[in-house]
């Protein structure tokens, strides 16, 4: 077990006791935020560790620690973000609000009343995970001017990603069409600014690197996070579930303005495509929506930009001496893509992220 997950497992183990020592049904809330934190990919606190080894630094222990708190700030976005879109599955199993949704169904409550203690069951674990990291980060035994400037970046992070979360949720009510550049503009800060430039900087100020160089950080863990998610993007669509364990639908059945599908809108299949989005699809319908996205071009429109963002990000490491490369966690996740699908990804992008 690496030290980063030794420090999340000891973060939990006191967050679990402190739960249950408050109410035994209440710690079982805390369960499900635990289980929550399993099956991750880890390359969050990886990054910490990385640009703090990279650029000379010298806690480890601080750096194992807040990298445990970075998993734990993704955990809690998770959490919320299933609420947000009503999703009960994550990972193929019960997310925390599908658990107790399930349970409360079994006990015999209204599928109504059921949902509703779902959300509330995803909405306060996700608040205690937020709160669980904080403190995380104010006790990772770092030097108090050090701990400030990490909290900095954590509240600033906070509330990007709060606010690209927002605009995602807004968009997806199309009371206006979004440009590709605002969707780019919403996923930077939606993914970016925690997953990314957050550990990629916590890394660097654990190091004592001076603030051009965590400026610097920001901006590679910028294009390395719209990279991502623009992937993730092309997972909501042209996932495998059953390896991806999340749905190949829900993007668009809840209409969302994402790059993918705001390139679709200026495209000629954009009124054939528009059939299959604001609801639910079968198989074959799914099928054709895939096979439209990928004839519009749009597919291969998103692959050439996360071959962009990723070569800019490149540059910029290889410039600070820090080698940090997403390419492990983004060609884990293109592994997912429906390889059944239409045009699977082959093209330079694929090669990129393969490589």
């Amino acid at each position: 077990m690496s030290p980063t997950d030794e420090a999340l497992e000891r973060l939990l183990a006191q967050s679990r006791a402190r739960a249950t020592a408050t109410d035994p049904d209440h710690g079982r809330l805390w369960e499900t935020v635990a289980a929550a934190t399993e099956g991750g990919k880890r390359f969050r606190p990886a990054l910490v560790t990385a640009a703090h080894d990279a650029l000379g630094g010298t806690s480890p222990a601080a750096a194992a620690e807040v990298g445990a708190a970075v998993e734990l700030l993704h955990t809690a976005f998770v959490i919320h973000d299933d609420v947000i879109d009503g999703d009960q599955v994550r990972r193929g199993r019960l997310n925390v609000s599908g658990t107790f949704a399930t349970q409360a169904l079994a006990a015999g409550a209204s599928s109504a009343d059921a949902t509703a203690l779902g959300h509330a069951a995803g909405i306060l674990a996700g608040d205690l995970a937020l709160a669980a990291t904080i403190r995380a980060v104010a006790t990772c035994g770092a030097p108090a001017e050090v701990v400030g400037r990490l909290l900095d970046l954590f509240d600033a992070a906070l509330h990007t990603t709060a606010a690209g979360e927002l605009t995602d949720v807004r968009l997806s009510l199309h009371l206006d069409t979004a440009t590709v550049p605002q969707s780019l503009a919403m996923e930077e800060q939606k993914t970016s600014a925690y997953s990314f430039a957050l550990p990629l900087q916590a890394g660097a100020v654990l190091a004592g690197a001076p603030e051009a160089v965590v400026a610097r950080l920001g901006e590679a863990g910028r294009m390395l996070g719209v990279a991502f998610q623009l992937v993730d993007d092309l997972l909501g669509v042209f996932g495998d579930p059953a390896r991806t364990g999340k749905s190949a639908t829900s993007d668009l059945r809840a209409r969302k303005q994402t790059p993918l599908l705001v390139h679709a809108t200026t495209t000629p299949e954009w009124p054939a495509l528009q059939a299959y989005v604001g609801r639910e699809l079968t198989d074959d319908e799914l099928a054709e929506a895939r096979l439209l996205l990928t004839a519009s071009g749009s597919r291969r429109f998103v692959e050439e930009l996360v071959e962009a963002h990723l070569v800019g990000a490149r540059e910029v490491l290889a410039e600070l001496g820090v080698p940090v490369d997403a390419v492990p966690a983004l060609a884990a996740c293109l592994a997912d893509l429906d390889d059944a699908s239409p045009a699977a990804p082959a093209g330079p992008a694929a090669k990129e992220v393969a490589a």
